[in-house]
C-alpha cells in the first residue's frame, strides 16, 4: 500500500503538486477566517435559575423559594450537582449537568421542571428566571462610565436605556449587566401625620395609585365613514400631575389628592444593592458577557465600533473607559507569544537541518513539510468545529520539530542513495526516479510506525473528562493531525520534491567510468569528525567491562529519577498570566453599603499606589438579577497590571501585604478566568475548597473557624477565608395577635402595611419616551430613619382611627443569617484557600492531615474537599492507567515491525531513558508535576522510541547481508547517527521557546509539556546511541548464527 502511494506520487508529480498548492490556498483562507479565542469551550453545562424576593430574609428565601426550586430540578435527567445561594431578597440556583450534554436540552428540562412549581412560590416573589446562556470565559469587557457634572442617576439612566440596548443588539452578546449609579424611579413618599390629618388610609392610597398611570382603551369609534381608536391618556411623566390624582373626598365633597398626603418626586431607588467605581471615582460599570461559540476578537471589534458611535450622543462630560478589562488583551498577548514560539521553533529546525546537511536544497524540501502540515491541521480543526486558541496552536508548536522528522529521514536517505548510485559503474546505475523510489521505500515502515507510536502515546489525553479534557483535547487533536499530515507529506510530496529539486550526481559522471568518478564527501567536515568520535566511543562502549559500567550507571540513574519523581509536588494546571487581578475584599455581613463602599475605596487607593497597576474597577454588592450575587459587604476589584521589574508572584504578595492593613477584611486574589474555572470546579472562587455540610448555620460557622485555626499556619496556605455565613442584624416586626384582633386589623392588612408602607410597593410605571420607570409608594425616608420612628408609624384600624405600630406589634432588633449556601439539598459552609509558593497537592495533604487530627465533627456533619487538586488527582489516576495501556500497545506495534519481542523490548528501553531527562527538567524548573507535565511524559514515550526503531531496523537490514555482529552494530549505528541526531534535535530544540517562556501569557499549559519533552528527548537520544547498540546485537547475533 505504502509502496503504491510512493510510486503513484513519483509518476504523477503534477497531480501531487497541484493538490499541494490547492491545500495551501484553501488552508490560508481558512486560517484567515477561523474564530480565534483564548481557550477552547470550557463550559460545564450549567443552567442558572434566579429569583427575586424583595425584602425577604435569607432563611425565608431558602425555605419558600430556593427549596421548592431545588426539589423541582433535583433528579432531572443527567443532573450532576445542584448548588444554591439564598441571600436577602435573592435566590440563585445553579443546576449542573453532566459534561457532554446539550445545554439547550438542559435548559428545556429545567424550564419544564420549573413549570411544575405552579403556585408553590409565595405571592410577591418574582418569576424564576433562567440566566442567559453564556460562556465561562464570557466576560469579554468592562466599560466604565464616569462624569464630572452629570449626576449618578442620569449616568445610570444613560447606561440602562441608551448604552445597554445598543450593546445587546450587537450579535454575540449574551448579557450586559449594569452596576452602580442611582436607579431612578418616581416616588410617592407618604407622610403618616398628614394622612391622619386628612383621614386617608394606606389602602385608599394604594387603591388610588395602582395602575394609575396606565392608558385606558375605549375600543373603536365610527363616525362620518372614519374609524377612530379611542384612547384614554392617563399616562404622564409629570410629578405635579401625578400628585393631583384624587385619593378620596371629604364629607363636604372636598377632594383629597396625593400631593396633600405625600411628596411626589423622582429619586434614586431604595435600598441600593450595589455601587461601582473606577479608580476611586464613583461610576457605572457595564459587564459584557458573550454567547458561547462567539469569537471574542470579532465581538470586541464590534463593541468598540458601537461604543464609538454612541460616544457622540452622550453628554460631553461623560467619559467611557473600555480598558478596565478586555479579554482581547489576554488573547492577543497569548496568541502572539505562542506564534512567536512557533516561529522561533521553526528557526531552530532550519538551523539544525542546514548545519547537519549543509545543503540548501535538502533543507528546503524538509521544511516544506511544516507549513503544509500546519495548514492541513487548521483545515481539520475547522471541519471539526474547533477554534484557533492557545491549546490548538500549542499542539502545533509542540509538534513543529517532529513535523520535519519523517521528511528528514526520507530526504537524508534519498540524498545518500543518489551519491552512492553515482559511484556505481555506469551499467549498474539506476535512474534518478528509481533511486528515489527505492530510498523512500526503504524508510517507509520506520516513518509510519514511529508516527503511529507517537499517536498511540497521545491517545490517553482524549480519555480525560471534565475541564481538563475540554482544555487539552484540541492540543492533542492539532498535534496528532499535524503529525499524520507530515507523514502523508513525507510519503507523497517529499519524494516528488526530491526528484524536482535535488541534483543527480550521476549526470556529471555520465561519460566517465566508475574508477574516474570523483564524488565529493556527502557530509560536512564537522559531521565526519563527529562520526569518527562516535565510532571511537562506541567501540569502547561495546567492550564487556565498559558495557556493564554503562548499563549499571544508567540503571542507577533511572532508580534515582524514579525516587525524585515521587518527591515532586503536584498541581492541576500551571498558574495563568492573564494580565489582570480579580481581588475580593469582604467584611462582616450586616455592614451597610456605605461602609462597605468606604472600605472598597481604601482598597482601591492602596492598589493604585502600585506602579504595575494603572486603573481599577470595583463592584460592591450586586446588580439586579446577576448570578454573581455578592452581599453588600463584598467588593470585587478588577485590576489590570503591566509587569515591570517584579514578577507576578511578587506583585501579588505586595497586594496581600498592603490590603492586610485594612481592619476586619478578608482578601482573596485571583485572575478573571482562573476565578471562574475554580468556581466551576468547586463552586468557590479559589483553588482549594473545604466544604462542611450540616444543618445548623451557627455550628457550621464554629467548625469553619476551627478549621481556619488549625490550617492557617500551614506553609503555602494563602487567602484563607471562612465563608461569611454568619448572623447579620435584623429588625423583626412581630404582631401581637390579641391586640390586632382588638383593633380589627387582619393579618393580610398587617402584612400589606409592612410590605407597602415600610418595604415599598411598585404600583405603576411612568413612561418617558422609550424609557420606563417604576412608580413606588412608600413612607417617607425621614419616618423610617430610626427604629423608634418605625415603632411610631401609624397603622389603620377597621374603625378608621390610626394607632402606632408599637401598639399592635413588637419591633425588636435581632440577628439572622445573611446568606445560606446549599449543595445537593444540604446546607454547607466553605473554607477557601489558595496555594502560594508551594504546590497545591502538598498544601491540601497537610490541610487534610491537620483537619483530621484536630477537628471533631458533631453527628450528622461531614467534610468534603473540592477544587483543582480534586480534578488533578482523578486525571492523574486516569492518565497513569491509560499510559500503561499505551506502553503495551507501543510494544505490540514494535513487535509487528520487528517480529521479535527482544528487539521490541530493547527499543522500549528508551522510555526509562527519556524519564531521566523529563524528571530532571521538572526538578530544574520548579519541581511540580501538573496535568500538562504528565501528558508531556506520555507523549515523550512515543517520540523517544523513534531513534531506537531507526537503529534496530538498520541492524536487521545489515544482519541479512551476513555481516558480523561488530560490523552490524558499528555500521548500522554510524549510518543512522545523522537522522537520529537531526530528528531529536529538530524536535527538541524547537521546544526551547515554549520551555523557556512559561511566564508568558498563552504558554502556561504548553510550557511544562515542552520542558518534559525537551529534557527527555536529550537524555533518551544521548543514551540511546549507546544502550541500544549494547543490547540490540544479542538478538541480531542469533539471527547471524542461524544464517551462518
Amino acid at each position: 500500500m505504502l509502496n503504491k502511494i510512493i510510486h503513484f506520487s513519483l509518476y504523477n508529480r503534477p497531480v501531487i503538486l497541484f493538490f499541494s498548492l490547492l491545500l495551501i490556498i484553501v488552508g490560508c483562507w481558512t486560517a484567515y477566517k477561523m474564530e480565534v479565542d483564548v481557550f477552547p469551550d470550557l463550559n460545564a453545562p450549567t443552567v442558572v435559575v434566579m429569583t427575586e424576593g424583595k425584602g425577604m430574609a435569607a432563611e425565608e428565601i431558602e425555605r419558600l423559594v430556593t427549596f421548592p426550586i431545588e426539589t423541582a430540578v433535583n433528579g432531572a435527567t443527567d443532573v450532576h450537582r445542584v448548588r444554591s445561594s439564598s441571600t436577602t431578597g435573592f435566590s440563585v440556583v445553579w443546576v449542573e449537568f453532566d459534561w457532554g450534554t446539550d445545554i439547550y436540552r438542559d435548559r428545556q428540562i429545567v424550564s419544564e421542571k420549573l413549570a411544575t412549581l405552579g403556585d408553590a412560590l409565595p405571592e410577591g416573589v418574582g418569576q424564576p428566571t433562567l440566566g442567559p446562556q453564556s460562556s465561562i470565559l464570557g466576560e469579554v469587557m468592562f466599560i466604565g462610565l464616569t462624569a464630572d457634572t452629570t449626576s449618578l442617576g442620569n449616568l445610570r439612566t444613560l447606561a440602562d436605556w441608551t448604552i445597554r440596548p445598543r450593546l445587546l443588539s450587537t450579535g454575540g452578546v449574551a448579557q450586559v449587566t449594569v452596576m452602580g449609579g442611582d436607579v431612578m424611579e418616581y416616588q410617592i413618599r407618604l407622610h403618616p401625620e398628614r394622612m391622619r390629618h386628612y383621614g386617608v388610609t394606606l389602602n385608599e392610597v394604594l387603591t388610588a395609585t395602582r395602575q394609575m398611570n396606565r392608558n385606558a382603551s375605549g375600543g373603536i369609534h365610527y363616525e362620518s365613514g372614519n374609524e377612530y381608536i379611542v384612547r384614554g391618556l392617563l399616562s404622564t411623566n409629570s410629578p405635579q400631575q401625578i400628585g393631583q390624582a384624587v385619593v378620596k373626598s371629604t364629607a363636604n365633597k372636598q377632594p383629597i389628592v396625593l400631593a396633600d398626603v405625600a411628596d411626589v418626586e423622582m429619586g434614586p431607588k431604595s435600598p441600593k444593592t450595589g455601587v461601582a467605581s473606577v479608580s476611586g471615582q464613583p461610576a457605572v460599570l457595564l459587564t459584557i458577557t458573550k454567547q458561547p461559540s462567539t469569537s471574542t476578537l470579532e465581538l470586541t471589534e464590534k463593541l468598540d465600533k458601537a461604543i464609538a458611535e454612541l460616544q457622540s450622543s452622550l453628554p460631553t462630560d461623560v467619559k467611557v473607559n473600555t480598558q478596565l478589562y478586555r479579554q482581547q488583551n489576554f488573547i492577543d498577548s497569548s496568541i502572539s507569544n505562542i506564534k512567536k514560539s512557533l516561529l522561533e521553533g521553526g528557526i531552530f529546525v532550519v538551523l539544525v537541518l542546514f548545519i547537519f546537511l549543509m545543503n540548501a536544497r535538502t533543507t528546503v524540501i524538509s521544511l516544506v513539510t511544516i507549513p503544509l502540515s500546519l495548514l492541513i491541521t487548521l483545515l481539520v480543526l475547522h471541519f471539526m468545529g474547533l477554534t484557533i486558541n492557545t491549546m490548538s496552536i500549542g499542539g502545533m508548536a509542540i509538534a513543529i520539530g517532529s513535523l520535519v522528522d519523517d521528511a528528514i529521514v526520507d530526504v537524508e536517505n534519498v540524498f545518500k542513495r543518489l551519491r552512492l548510485n553515482a559511484r556505481l559503474p555506469r551499467e549498474e546505475r539506476l535512474r534518478k526516479i528509481d533511486v528515489i523510489y527505492n530510498a523512500s521505500k526503504e524508510v517507509r515502515m520506520p516513518i509510519l510506525n514511529s508516527t503511529l507510536i507517537i499517536v498511540v502515546s497521545f491517545v490517553p489525553l482524549f480519555f480525560l473528562s471534565g475541564l481538563e479534557g475540554r482544555m487539552l483535547a484540541p492540543l492533542g487533536v492539532s498535534f496528532i493531525v499535524s503529525l499524520f499530515a507530515s507523514t502523508v507529506v513525507a510519503l507523497t510530496l517529499t519524494p516528488v520534491l526530491c526528484h524536482l529539486v535535488l541534483k543527480d550526481p550521476q549526470t556529471k559522471a555520465m561519460n566517465t567510468t566508475a574508477s574516474q568518478v570523483k564524488v565529493k564527501h556527502d557530509e560536512p567536515r564537522w559531521v565526519r569528525a563527529l562520526k569518527v568520535r562516535y565510532e571511537k566511543s562506541l567501540l569502547w562502549a561495546l567492550r564487556p567491562r565498559a558495557s556493564r559500567w554503562i548499563l549499571g550507571a544508567t540503571g542507577g540513574l533511572v532508580v534515582v529519577t524514579l525516587v525524585l519523581f515521587f518527591t515532586l509536588g503536584r498541581s492541576f494546571l500551571p498558574p495563568f498570566n492573564e494580565g489582570s487581578f480579580t481581588i475580593n475584599v469582604s467584611t462582616l455581613p450586616g455592614v451597610s453599603l456605605d461602609e462597605s463602599n468606604r472600605i472598597g475605596q481604601q482598597a482601591e487607593k492602596l492598589l493604585l499606589e502600585l506602579p504595575e497597576i494603572k486603573a481599577v474597577a470595583r463592584k460592591t454588592g450586586r446588580a439586579e438579577l446577576d448570578e454573581h450575587a455578592l452581599g453588600v459587604n463584598t467588593s470585587e476589584i478588577e485590576a489590570p497590571f503591566a509587569l515591570r521589574d517584579r514578577s507576578k508572584e511578587e506583585v501579588m504578595a505586595d497586594i496581600r501585604q498592603r490590603l492586610r492593613s485594612l481592619p476586619g477584611v478578608n482578601v482573596e486574589i485571583g485572575q478573571p478566568i482562573s476565578h471562574r474555572i475554580d468556581a466551576m470546579l468547586s463552586g468557590t472562587k479559589a483553588g482549594i475548597a473545604v466544604k462542611v455540610f450540616g444543618s445548623d448555620l451557627t455550628q457550621l460557622h464554629a467548625i469553619g473557624l476551627q478549621i481556619k485555626q488549625v490550617t492557617q499556619g500551614i506553609e503555602g496556605v494563602a487567602d484563607l477565608n471562612v465563608e461569611q455565613q454568619i448572623e447579620r442584624p435584623q429588625l423583626l416586626i412581630r404582631p401581637r395577635r390579641t391586640l390586632l384582633a382588638q383593633y380589627g386589623i387582619t393579618l393580610p392588612e398587617f402584612a400589606e402595611f409592612v410590605n407597602s408602607a415600610i418595604g415599598g410597593e411598585v404600583v405603576s410605571q411612568v413612561q418617558e419616551g422609550a424609557r420606563t420607570f417604576d412608580l413606588t409608594v412608600r413612607v417617607a425616608d425621614d419616618d423610617l430613619s430610626t427604629m423608634e420612628r418605625i415603632r411610631n408609624l401609624l397603622i389603620d384600624t377597621n374603625t378608621g382611627q390610626k394607632v402606632p405600630l408599637a401598639d399592635v406589634a413588637e419591633v425588636v432588633s435581632t440577628a439572622g443569617p445573611n446568606t445560606i449556601n446549599r449543595e445537593n439539598a444540604q446546607r454547607k459552609l466553605v473554607i477557601s484557600a489558595n496555594a502560594a509558593g508551594r504546590d497545591m497537592r502538598s498544601v491540601v495533604n497537610d490541610m487534610q492531615r491537620a483537619i483530621n487530627a484536630k477537628v471533631k465533627l458533631p453527628e450528622g456533619y461531614h467534610i468534603e474537599y473540592g477544587g483543582q487538586f480534586e480534578s488533578e488527582a482523578s486525571a492523574s489516576r486516569l492518565l497513569l492507567g491509560l499510559s500503561v495501556v499505551s506502553i503495551i500497545v507501543i510494544l505490540f506495534l514494535l513487535f509487528l515491525q520487528f517480529r521479535s519481542w527482544h528487539q521490541s523490548v530493547v527499543v522500549l528501553l528508551n522510555l526509562p531513558l527519556a524519564l531521566i531527562g523529563g524528571v530532571l527538567a521538572l526538578v530544574l524548573t520548579g519541581g511540580v508535576i501538573s496535568i500538562p507535565a504528565i501528558i508531556g511524559f506520555i507523549s515523550l514515550f512515543g517520540m523517544a522510541t523513534r531513534g531506537g526503531m531507526l537503529l534496530v531496523d538498520r541492524y536487521n537490514e545489515l544482519a541479512q547481508r551476513g555481516l558480523s555482529r561488530q560490523e552490524v552494530v558499528m555500521r548500522g549505528s554510524l549510518d543512522r547517527l545523522l537522522p537520529i541526531l537531526m530528528t531529536a534535535l529538530s524536535s527538541g530544540l524547537a521546544l526551547i521557546p515554549l520551555a523557556l517562556g512559561s511566564h508568558l501569557p498563552g504558554n502556561e499549559i504548553q510550557s511544562p509539556m515542552a520542558q518534559v519533552m525537551l529534557g527527555g528527548l536529550l537524555t533518551s537520544t544521548l543514551l540511546n546511541l549507546f544502550i541500544v547498540p549494547i543490547m540490540a546485537p544479542l538478538k541480531i547475533r542469533k539471527q547471524h548464527d542461524k544464517i551462518a
